[in-house]
């Protein structure tokens, strides 16, 4: 559990400290990969407080979900369609699952 919470700490300071600026061209990708990788943290948080985590389910879920994502995003671009509102979807309904699980774990 403790690889998902410290890449995803690295990360909150890298952005923070390199002030990266993303042209609105990327602003969707970059957005459905943020919560990608969010969604895959919180899952991991998830299976390790329920006692099953396992890093080879991370890594993959982890990348797995950025590429179907970002695929998902780039085919709605070339077709004129808003795809990538259904991966924010969906991992937004997946992202307040897992903290309504964790939530209730630790109450």
């Amino acid at each position: 559990m403790l690889l998902p919470l410290a890449g995803l700490l690295v990360g909150v300071l890298l952005g923070l400290v390199l002030n990266v600026n993303v042209s609105f061209e990327f602003a969707r990708y970059s957005a459905v990969a943020i919560l990608a990788a969010l969604d895959s943290v919180l899952g991991a948080v998830r299976a390790e407080l329920d006692g099953v985590y396992d890093n080879r389910i991370f890594i993959s879920g982890f990348v797995t979900n950025a590429i179907v994502a970002v695929l998902l995003t780039f085919i709605g671009d070339r077709l004129g369609l808003d795809l990538y509102l259904v991966a924010l979807i969906t991992f937004g309904l997946r992202i307040f699952q897992n903290v309504a699980l964790i939530r209730r774990h630790f109450l």
